[in-house]
């Protein structure tokens, strides 16, 4: 029994999906300090730890890619720069389709340093070290890292003297300069409206914080999600209770009942319900062990691990096998004869709690494989309770009918007779079941970048896998346990029929997306559309008329419309992901072009402020913020609460948010989703 809990323990760990609840991430952590090496020269080192699945990029990326790391000199007084920032540890190197580049980063630790030439008695440098850092999902914006030291050269050298920029380096300040007001001539084209006075805009940046988490973590999105759950551990045990395993036991059980108390027909029926209710506590505990032991938290962190994933979709690929009928997964002998044998020489409530429990052992075989798999899909929702709701959901399913026939025991002979239907039942969920593994070798594909499954090459296999299902349903395609059932020459029902059209017609269905059609039913299933090759589906991806927050809600304010803010940025891989692949479907952006007034905000745009602003952090640290970038940074994290990128929260005139936020998700199903409830409750 230790072994099959730990397997579906596992199991659970496997996948979880991450909540789109606004939070703070703090993935990489640098510490840094200098080395004088000689009196003329002094190092300036910055050393990373890196967060697993999270990466830190290089140095020297070209100007349209992610953020490179760049080390800026404030202040050089008695010293200058010898030489650029040089990046030290294991440089990964990977080709970025979305980028057209090699893109260079760094995985769990790196060192940059930065070498100094002392020319006075005393020195003073200070400046900072930026750098940009991703994983799957999310990007953080441009990071600082502050570096201010002093001290002493050779002592027969010239007094300190700040030294002064190079004529290459003054012209491109001037160049700078003048993309600047380039830059805010366009901004100020595109907002020609009425502006807002300092009242208005100090409202706009009034936190919002709780209201958000009230929104992304509230009781009805929970209270819905654990309904959610509930309703699908129903139907997986509905599922289970059809298969050979379980059917056939039915009549036997609720006959022995009667038969055990045929004096006391009271007896029996309490005896049944008992019964059930046995069955109940046994997958209750089931569901509150697992998160009782690892925690919710410990689950989620487990959901984005490459290795689990692989993990579960072998799994998912033995189970599915297994219900083809190349095999039986079985427990020892020696479990279920233990546990019958302990039943029978005992008497009372432990005597039918024991029998119910032999039915668990006797069922794994089919149960095993819908368990493992529905526990996954209970654990989404992030709450403890997840996995007991759904196990409470399947067990009271598959316990039920127990009780029904022992209180009207007429019903056992209207009951469908055991058959091959059942196997047809077997078959069909392991179709199912290898389909849905390809989904977690996907997430563990995309994690290391290995493109062995594309998402052509998914489309193409999951064609083949539900085609395979519609010609078995229709009688085309058989299995060796078809001919064992005595089923082979016996027509198909015609509800299996009708099944094997549906999943035929699903199989067309796809067949565009392999020349890159967006096939709405299977995007959040399916890889990113920037993993497809070959790709004739070219939709412009909507752009923003507003990059500037205060101009952007002035606008929305004359309009009359609700507003989506778009924390991006331009070396935002995950951002041009989401463009790609969501804004891209003829849904959203309608809504966007239509309903809302877009305002993308670039937390890495280096447009200089006109000046500088002294700001205190959450952690009560004090910031300087140079550029429109750090800005809109800010802004993200004192009034929202989030620092990763992409970030979208749809709010309304005054800057009140009016849904929850979302992040990084292809679903387009659920982004649309996402923007109507933002416009309904605008509206309301």
């Amino acid at each position: 029994m230790k072994s099959i809990k730990n397997m579906l323990l596992i199991s659970v760990m496997a996948l979880m999906a991450l909540t789109a609840s606004a939070q703070m991430q703090d993935p990489v952590h640098f510490s840094v300090q200098q080395k004088q090496v000689s009196p003329t020269e002094v190092h300036v080192i910055f050393t990373g730890k890196i967060d697993a699945g999270w990466h830190v990029y290089s140095t020297g990326l070209p100007a349209d890619g992610p953020i490179s790391a760049t080390l800026t000199t404030e202040a050089a007084e008695g010293a200058k720069a010898n030489g650029k920032l040089i990046a030290q540890g294991k440089e990964i190197s990977n080709y970025d389709k979305l980028f057209d580049m090699n893109l260079r980063y760094f995985e769990n630790n790196v060192t940059f340093v930065q070498k100094y030439q002392v020319t006075g008695k005393t020195y003073h440098i200070k400046g900072f070290l930026e750098y940009g850092a991703c994983n799957d999902q999310n990007c953080m914006p441009p990071t600082q890292v502050e570096f201010d030291y002093k001290g002493e050269g050779p002592k027969d050298a010239p007094e300190a003297q700040e030294e002064k920029k190079s004529d290459d380096e003054n012209a491109a300040d001037e160049k700078e300069g003048e993309e600047v007001t380039e830059n805010t001539d366009s901004i100020a084209a595109a907002a020609a409206v009425i502006p807002l006075d300092s009242t208005e805009v100090e409202g706009l940046w009034k936190p919002v914080i709780k209201e958000l988490q009230a929104f992304n973590g509230g009781s009805a999105t929970q209270n819905r999600s654990l309904l959610y759950i509930f309703l699908m551990g129903l139907l997986g045990g509905l599922v289970a209770l059809f298969t050979p395993c379980v059917w056939p036991i039915i009549p036997m059980t609720v006959s022995f009942f009667l038969k055990r108390a045929k004096d006391d027909k009271k007896k029996g029926i309490k005896d049944a319900i008992t019964y059930g209710i046995s069955i109940v506590i046994i997958y209750l505990a089931l569901g509150l062990a697992i998160t009782a032991i690892f925690g919710a938290s410990a689950l989620n962190a487990l959901s984005t691990n490459a290795i689990f994933n692989i993990f579960f979709c072998l799994l998912l690929v033995v189970f599915a096998l297994s219900f083809f009928g190349w095999f039986e997964l079985t427990l020892p002998e020696s479990w279920t004869n233990k546990v019958d044998s302990k039943a029978s020489s005992t008497t009372g409530l432990l005597s039918i709690f024991l029998m119910a429990f032999t039915l668990a052992l006797v069922s794994f075989s089919c149960t095993g494989p819908i368990i493992g798999f529905l526990l996954v899909d209970f654990a989404t929702s992030g709450s403890f309770w997840g996995p007991a709701i759904g196990m409470f959901g399947f067990a009271l399913a598959l316990a039920l009918p127990f009780t029904l026939f022992a209180m009207f025991p007429t019903w056992l002979k209207k009951a469908p007779k055991s058959g091959g239907w059942m196997n047809i039942i077997k078959v069909t969920l392991g179709f199912i079941e290898l389909a849905f593994a390809l989904k977690f070798f996907s997430v563990a594909d995309l994690a290391y970048g290995w493109r062995l499954l594309d998402r052509e090459v998914f489309l193409c296999l999951w064609i083949v896998i539900f085609g395979a299902l519609g010609l078995y349903l229709i009688g085309k395609l058989k299995f060796q346990s078809d001919w064992e059932g005595g089923e082979m020459e016996k027509p198909m029902p015609v509800i299996c029929i009708m099944g094997g059209l549906v999943s035929i017609a699903f199989a067309i269905y796809m067949i565009p997306g392999l020349w890159g059609a967006p096939c709405k039913a299977v995007s959040a299933f399916a890889p990113p559309m920037s993993t497809q090759d070959f790709n004739l589906y070219k939709a412009e991806v909507v752009e923003a008329k507003y990059k500037d927050y205060e101009q952007g809600m002035a606008a929305a304010k004359a309009q009359g419309k609700p507003v989506l803010i778009d924390f991006t940025g331009f070396g935002c891989v995950n951002c041009r992901k989401m463009e790609a692949a969501v804004w891209t479907d003829p849904g959203v952006s309608k809504i966007l072009e239509d309903d809302y007034v877009l305002i993308s905000l670039f937390v890495d745009d280096k447009t200089p402020l006109p000046e500088q602003i002294k700001v205190t952090e959450e952690n009560g640290q004090e910031r300087t913020l140079r550029t429109v970038g750090d800005k809109w940074s800010y802004l993200q994290r004192s009034k929202f609460g989030a620092n990763a990128q992409p970030f979208y929260v749809a709010i309304d005139n005054e800057g009140n948010p009016l849904t929850g936020s979302a992040v990084y998700d292809e679903d387009i199903n659920k982004y649309v989703k996402f923007l109507k409830e933002g416009l309904e409750n605008y509206r309301k």
